[in-house]
Formats: C-alpha cells, sequence, structure tokens
C-alpha cells in the first residue's frame, strides 16, 4: 500500500504545474471534470444517462420545463460538485454541517422537503448482512465519525476512504447517500491537495464489494478502490491538459 501512495504522490508532482494557470486558462478542463464526476457518481447509483446526454443536461439553462428525474439529478449533482469544489478552497471545517449541505443540493430538487435531513425512519437493505444504523443513532454516529477523523494519523487518502465507507454504513439520509458522500470524500482528498477519486460504472462491482468488506472491519479494499479512482483522474486530467491547454501554448508567438 504504501508503495501505491508513494507512486501517487510522485506522479502528481509531474502534473503539479497546472496550479501554474489561471482559472480561465482551465475552465474547460474544469467544466469536463464535473460533467464527468456527475455522470460517473450517477452511473454507480443506477441512473443511465451517457455521458454525451450528461454534458447536454448541464449546457443547457436549469429551471427548463418537463425535466425527468434523471435530468434533475444531473443539474443538482453538477451543483453540489461546485459547492464541494468552493468548500475546498475554504478553511470551514469538514463537519457534519458540512455533510448536510451537500446533500441538500445533490437532492435539491428530487427530494427537497428530505433536503440536508437525516432520515428518520429505518430502511431496508436488499440482502446481505448490514444493516444501516436506526435514524435515533445517526446524529450520534455521524458526530463520533467526524470527531474521530480530526484525530487520525493515517495517510490522507486512507483516512478518506475509511471516511467514505463507515458514512455510507451509517447511511444517514432517505437517498442521496452515495452521490453525497463521494462528494465528502473527493472534498477530504482535494483539501490535501490530492486528485478526487474518478469512480464509473466499470469500478461499481469492485466498489460495492468494498464497501461490503468496510462494513466487515477490512477497509483495504475500499482504499485500492479509491486510489484506482484517483489513478484514472489523473490519466484523464493529463489527456484532457493536452488536449486543452498544450495546443494554444504551442500556438504562441514568442515574440
Amino acid at each position: 500500500m504504501s508503495n501505491v501512495l508513494s507512486s501517487l504522490d510522485d506522479r502528481l508532482e509531474r502534473v503539479d504545474q497546472q496550479r501554474q494557470w489561471s482559472f480561465e486558462a482551465i475552465r474547460p478542463v474544469y467544466d469536463a471534470l464535473r460533467a464527468r464526476m456527475t455522470y460517473a457518481s450517477n452511473m454507480i447509483e443506477g441512473q443511465h444517462l451517457t455521458l454525451a446526454e450528461t454534458e447536454a443536461v448541464l449546457r443547457k439553462v436549469p429551471g427548463q420545463a418537463n425535466l425527468s428525474r434523471r435530468h434533475l439529478e444531473t443539474i443538482d449533482h453538477s451543483l453540489a460538485w461546485d459547492t464541494m469544489m468552493r468548500y475546498s478552497q475554504s478553511d470551514e471545517p469538514i463537519s457534519p454541517e458540512l455533510l448536510q449541505s451537500l446533500h441538500a443540493f445533490v437532492v435539491r430538487h428530487t427530494q427537497p422537503d428530505e433536503a440536508g435531513r437525516y432520515r428518520t425512519v429505518p430502511v431496508a437493505t436488499k440482502g446481505g448482512a448490514w444493516v444501516p444504523s436506526h435514524p435515533v443513532t445517526i446524529s450520534r454516529k455521524i458526530d463520533q465519525l467526524f470527531d474521530e477523523l480530526k484525530k487520525t494519523a493515517v495517510h490522507p487518502v486512507t483516512a478518506a476512504a475509511c471516511l467514505h465507507a463507515r458514512l455510507m454504513a451509517i447511511h444517514p439520509f432517505m437517498d442521496g447517500n452515495g452521490r453525497t458522500g463521494r462528494l465528502l470524500l473527493n472534498l477530504w482528498l482535494i483539501r490535501y491537495h490530492y486528485p478526487p477519486a474518478l469512480l464509473g460504472p466499470e469500478n461499481r462491482a469492485a466498489y460495492y464489494t468494498a464497501l461490503q468488506s468496510a462494513d466487515g472491519g477490512d477497509f483495504v479494499p475500499v482504499v485500492n478502490v479509491v486510489l484506482q479512482g484517483m489513478f484514472q483522474t489523473l490519466t484523464w486530467y493529463e489527456q484532457t491538459l493536452r488536449l486543452h491547454i498544450q495546443p494554444k501554448a504551442a500556438g504562441r508567438s514568442s515574440g
């Protein structure tokens, strides 16, 4: 595991020059990443908008009539992503209140009455041994989780993966747990200067299997899945930067 983390750190150094570019220069990269993260997170939850369809929805002005639930979920996630990115550049502590704020954006249009609120009723699962936390215990468990993570001394990537897995086990909301949890995961990573984890449909089976392992106390698989997602982001990022940045830079006059 330590060798993989070292490899990640070495690769990050090679792409660190992106911090020297203005936001205007990398705005196309940011927009493309937001669309891809929205598509990937919704696909893991079983939504079936393609990446091209997701991009088309996000190019249109929100608020148009007759939007389907899939379109609303796409718009909501993109707004939640923007909110997460603003939090990533702030000094606001990563806290239960911030978690609830992210959730409020994730279900803003699809379940406005539940936005930002912990669930108040038990929920059942489809098979397996995992039982989501009873609603009476949710607030206490969330507070305890964040308190413990403030004191952790493990690698930030490991901490992020464990935070995500334990949050998924608590299942604090009626809907939008996965999307909110992955936003929080990526917020943690970005705060520690790591790339977000791009977890798409190709990672779905490994992702859910890893969460099941974490329910049993084994967090190594979920750390590996998060690392794989981070490497996927780096690969996409490098390719996209070459597309959007380097051709323009090469065409500049030296005089």
